[in-house]
């Protein structure tokens, strides 16, 4: 007769002994020694992916400078084209000139002059 038959066998026991616990431990610090060293190839890589995503968004600002400044250029040769009177008041700005009764107002991005800040210690 076979044990099966019987029913004399024992089943293992899964949860005592110390020699159970001690394996358990060696086992994930295995794991943890292979995966470390796994996890750290990958830190260059998410540094990269960092780092581009930062280029992408400084990108995607400059590109929305330039289509507001093609924006800008296309309406001034627009007007350039069709509006005369545009036309001289561009020309009397650049050679500084004015009509009889007219005055003109300048309004001029200040200028930072660094000598005359300094630097508080």
């Amino acid at each position: 007769m076979s044990a099966f038959a019987t029913g004399d066998f024992k089943t293992p026991q899964t949860g005592g002994g110390i020699w159970y616990s001690l394996n358990r431990i060696v086992f994930t610090l295995i794991c943890l020694g292979v995966s470390v060293p796994i996890a750290y190839s990958f830190l260059p890589e998410v540094a990269n992916r960092k780092a581009q995503l930062q280029r992408i968004e400084a990108l995607k600002v400059d590109i929305e400078k330039q289509r507001m400044l093609i924006t800008r250029f296309d309406r001034e040769e627009m007007l350039l084209k069709r509006d005369p009177e545009f036309v001289s008041v561009i020309a009397r700005d650049k050679l500084e000139l004015m009509k009889d009764g007219e005055t003109v107002y300048r309004l001029d991005d200040p200028v930072f002059d660094q000598s005359k800040f300094r630097k508080q210690p």
